[in-house]
């Protein structure tokens, strides 16, 4: 008796006609992620407290912090502070930081290493303001930040330096320390870069000096800054980097520094 082969082929159509032949579907490969959700997806691996890259309490520091940006001249800032190593702190305005190439920014500066820190969402005076108002500006920049790069920030700086009691309760609940300043550069009102600096490099061991990355001259500024200060010996640390400890929520960080006189 002859046998005769089927080709497995025409019993798969076969059982395919009559309705009991199933087969399962493999899933679509998953598209690799864009970019910008990758970059989030880094930066958002970042620690709360990352490891200081410098013992301040060793080698003399000095913080250079950048007020209510990011802005138009920020990707420059950030380019230039990259190829020089040296890491900022910058307490960002969150409307500025929602607009345009904001976002961007954000993502730039936490993946460069610098710290961020909340200054309000849109530069209004908090002393001036109820609770509920204080509390939205800095909860919506805390949110944008975190949606955005991952962070939570632990710093804040209060718009014009100008804090109390309410202030201080509302950031201690948010696990705030403020940061505010004890070397003024007054590139706001004095734009130009070589007095900028001047002004900038009369910082001492422990200084934290106030600038605004907004200002196309304070950015021109900032080169001869970084010069004036490396050859006077210091090293350049974020504000928690220069404490050498975690700032304490609430608590207004000014007088407790290091003078601008080293001591």
């Amino acid at each position: 008796m002859r046998v005769w082969m089927v080709p497995p082929v025409l019993l798969a159509l076969a059982g395919c006609g009559a309705g009991t032949f199933s087969y399962v579907q493999s899933a679509p490969p998953r598209p690799f992620p864009d970019p910008e959700t990758l970059a989030k997806r880094l930066v958002a691996m970042q620690p709360d407290w990352p490891e200081p890259r410098v013992d301040c309490r060793q080698t003399g520091c000095v913080a250079l912090t950048f007020d209510d940006g990011p802005g138009r001249y920020t990707g420059k800032l950030l380019d230039m502070l990259r190829r020089r190593d040296v890491k900022a702190t910058f307490f960002v305005v969150g409307e500025m930081a929602a607009a345009e190439r904001g976002p961007e920014h954000l993502r730039q500066m936490v993946r460069d290493g610098h710290q961020l820190g909340n200054h309000s969402w849109s530069h209004k005076q908090l002393t001036t303001l109820p609770k509920r108002a204080i509390r939205r500006q800095l909860r919506r920049t805390d949110d944008l930040v975190r949606q955005e790069t991952g962070v939570r920030m632990r710093v804040m700086r209060p718009p014009y330096g100008s804090t109390d009691r309410r202030v201080a309760a509302l950031t201690r609940r948010r696990g705030q320390a403020q940061i505010l300043w004890n070397v003024d550069t007054f590139d706001w009102r004095d734009r130009v870069p070589a007095v900028v600096a001047r002004r900038g490099a009369r910082a001492g061991r422990g200084a934290v000096v106030l600038m605004h990355d907004i200002h196309r001259t304070t950015v021109k500024a900032v080169p001869e800054l970084i010069d004036r200060l490396t050859r006077k010996g210091y090293a350049f640390a974020t504000v928690t980097e220069l404490y050498g400890r975690r700032p304490e929520p609430g608590r207004r960080y000014e007088d407790d520094l290091l003078g601008e006189d080293g001591r």
